[in-house]
């Protein structure tokens, strides 16, 4: 995860600099003809988050509706005004202490959740040693010291929850040689990667793994791509405790483009699936908290909003409507209209219901309306 871009705020524009900048960036964009904008769509499948940055011919300025035209209640991508909206008190976990840069959370069972709030990982410890899930590289120097407030015991085993380095590329901090467990094709992206800070995993599995130390037990499965290949569940059935990492954000929009997922339906239907299991505690790799059923159901609902709300502006926003003549050959500029009048409805559509029950909604709504509506025309 990294610090937001200026993708933005929540409130309207405060004064009247940023007013004038949130609409010059609406009123600029311009229209285009029905049958090139589905020439383009084609022609543009991959073109998923694409960014509004039209701007009007030399001469008069482009065409406009006024329905079409509202500045939307949240800020387009690169308009800025002064502030994000706050944070819900929902969404915020226990503070860490800054002395130690890290929090130890009692997961039960001899597992334990480590996070600086940003970032989340667990150990478990069993009779001859602890298995670290997750080294990130934020705090993985500091993970040692975690475990040392439980146990003298060593470090034997690392569970890679995927290939992503910040999440596992802090492993080497953790000394020894431990046994590395990870799917096959999180193999086969390190190996590509050749990292040294991610070491190659020394156990790999293809659908279902059942890790045993000790008495405890973890049992690790496959369930497609819904982030990227490769990326796992780790069930902890004694302790009912389920990581899955950059799928759920508990309290929080998912980050941009559902945490860059690779397959957005396969993204959608983790959620789902993680709602029908069995557990009490979800640790999801990222933000302030450890999460619950209701907050795996608010963004299946969510979801479910957004689909729908992406599929009915793709359905009623009108290709070319208000094209200015001279830029009908410029294909690019008439796809990037469409997408941009298409989000635009989307974010107008969820802000009601949306912006005040997750945080920083206004942060990244933008970037989930383009890549489902981008997901709907080519998946």
């Amino acid at each position: 995860m990294a610090p937001a871009r200026g993708a933005m705020h929540g409130d309207p524009p405060t004064t009247n600099r940023d007013r004038e900048a949130a609409a010059a960036m609406t009123d600029t964009r311009i229209t285009r003809h029905a049958a090139v904008g589905l020439l383009v769509a084609g022609m543009c499948a991959g073109a998923v988050g694409a960014r509004a940055q039209s701007r009007a011919p030399e001469g008069k300025p482009a065409g406009k509706t006024e329905a079409s035209r509202q500045t939307p209640a949240i800020a387009p991508i690169g308009v800025r005004i002064a502030k994000y909206r706050d944070v819900p008190a929902s969404a915020k976990g226990p503070a860490v202490d800054s002395a130690k840069g890290y929090r130890l959370q009692d997961l039960g069972g001899g597992l334990y959740m480590v996070t600086d709030n940003v970032y989340q990982s667990m150990f478990l410890v069993y009779d001859r040693g602890v298995v670290v899930v997750d080294a990130p590289p934020a705090y993985a120097a500091r993970i040692p010291r975690a475990i040392a407030e439980v146990t003298t015991r060593p470090v034997t085993h690392v569970v890679y929850s995927h290939s992503h380095t910040d999440h596992i590329g802090g492993t080497r901090a953790l000394g020894g040689r431990p046994i590395v467990v990870a799917h096959e094709e999180t193999a086969r992206l390190l190996r590509r990667a050749a990292d040294s800070m991610r070491p190659l995993p020394t156990v790999t599995f293809a659908d279902r793994y059942t890790l045993r130390a000790g008495g405890r037990v973890l049992e690790l499965s496959y369930h497609g791509n819904g982030h990227e290949p490769g990326n796992i569940f780790i069930h902890a059935p004694a302790q009912r405790v389920l990581m899955v990492v950059d799928v759920v954000f508990p309290g929080w929009m998912p980050w941009r483009r559902f945490a860059v997922a690779q397959d957005v339906p396969g993204h959608l239907a983790q959620v789902e699936r993680i709602r029908t299991m069995d557990w009490q505690t979800l640790v999801g790799g990222h933000v302030a908290r450890t999460g619950t059923h209701a907050d795996v159901d608010a963004q299946a609902e969510f979801n479910r909003d957004l689909k729908a709300a992406a599929a009915r502006a793709l359905a009623t926003t009108t290709p070319g409507e208000g094209m200015d003549p001279r830029d009908r050959d410029n294909l690019w500029a008439v796809f990037d209209d469409y997408i941009d009048r298409v989000a635009a409805q989307c974010v107008d559509a969820l802000t009601p219901k949306w912006a005040s029950r997750l945080a920083a909604f206004d942060v990244w709504i933008w970037d989930q309306c383009y890549a489902m509506e981008q997901s709907l025309r080519i998946d």
